[in-house]
């Protein structure tokens, strides 16, 4: 075989490749022609044997005859398989259509815990009144959570604490106080600083829970005093349950504070005139303070001739519950979505 009958036998094969190409209507189907004439034992492969017989002068004209005719069926294979795609988006789109006159669905949006959300907005409170936010371990010593704010091993006050006690002198903090400890002796005075987390206590009932938050200050500086403790309290009251709120103080006892109080704010939902949640006393419990005991001071290593100091503690679900009308505080901890997204 010359060379122009080999050109001649490439063309009538490359033109029935592109036919036969022409008239598939799956990607299988169009794989198997391709590979019936470009395979290595398609009809192009079975001629080049026939090389041999080619003068060394014409097989480069042979070599670009065959690479050309390889070319047009490789072409005309992609343009298929181009088209094979296009059909099948368009079979697609016509099969799963959508109907945009129907409504569209919302994602469901994440958003904050009812606590976090409390939380945060009473940091941003105490942030407002110059507090800075200081952090702590939820595994303390009893040293930090008991003996250095003046709880004795055999003190009374220790029995208001249900505690959950680990091993080697480990327990879960009840109170964020611990973190105040740690502030004063890590840090020098003045010190202004708000300690919000999750505390610990084996209690559990309608309005008490295993775990739950704190939010805990304490201001250290010369010549501190209970009116500055009111003024403090008073602005963050009017802030968080509304311009006007009033306060009061009631005496009170805590071991690491000396004097202290319970405070309570001007029932919210009766404004002071009594009504069912605040039992008809048109008052409502929120926090307890004090000025800060001196034997606090003295286990910091601060001079208490020199400083003095108020401490304030309050409940983030206390304060969630009084603002959103919550009745049972194990809401808070179920996961019920539908709960949940009422905030």
């Amino acid at each position: 075989m010359n060379v122009e009958e080999l050109e001649k036998r490439l063309a009538q094969l490359a033109d029935t490749a592109v036919a036969e190409l022409g008239e598939t209507t799956e990607r299988e189907e169009a794989i198997q022609v391709k590979n019936r004439y470009l395979g290595r034992t398609g009809s192009v492969q079975q001629l080049m044997p026939v090389m041999r017989e080619i003068s060394n002068e014409e097989k480069p004209r042979a070599g670009r005859a065959i690479n050309q005719r390889k070319n047009q069926i490789e072409e005309a294979f992609e343009d298929k398989l181009d088209e094979l795609a296009q059909l099948e988006l368009k079979r697609r789109m016509r099969e799963e259509s959508v109907d945009i006159t129907l409504p569209g669905r919302r994602p469901d949006v994440g958003l904050g815990h009812p606590l976090r959300q409390v939380e945060r907005e009473l940091i941003s409170i105490f942030d407002e009144l110059g507090f800075e936010v200081a952090e702590g371990p939820e595994i303390e010593t009893d040293y930090y959570n008991f003996e250095a704010l003046n709880f004795p091993p055999d003190h009374p006050a220790r029995d208001m604490q249900d505690t959950f006690v680990l091993t080697d002198d480990r327990l879960l903090r009840t109170h964020t106080s611990p973190v105040q400890v740690r502030t004063m002796k890590a840090y020098d005075l003045p010190i202004r600083i708000i300690s919000p987390g999750r505390v610990y206590r084996c209690d559990s009932d309608l309005t008490h829970s295993p775990v739950f938050h704190q939010v805990e200050g304490l201001l250290v500086d010369v010549g501190v005093s209970m009116a500055d403790l009111k003024g403090i309290l008073t602005a963050f009251a009017q802030r968080c349950f509304g311009e006007g709120t009033q306060i009061r103080f009631r005496p009170s006892f805590f071991p690491f504070t000396e004097p202290s109080a319970e405070v309570d704010v001007e029932c919210i939902f009766c404004d002071g005139e009594g009504c069912r949640v605040c039992s008809d006393t048109g008052w409502l419990e929120v926090l307890g303070a004090g000025m800060v005991d001196p034997n606090v001071f003295k286990a910091c290593g601060i001079d208490a001739d020199t400083y003095t100091g108020f401490a304030f503690g309050l409940g983030v679900e206390r304060i969630a519950m009084l603002k959103q009308g919550i009745s049972d505080i194990r809401r808070f901890f179920e996961n019920d979505q539908r709960f949940l997204e009422q905030f």
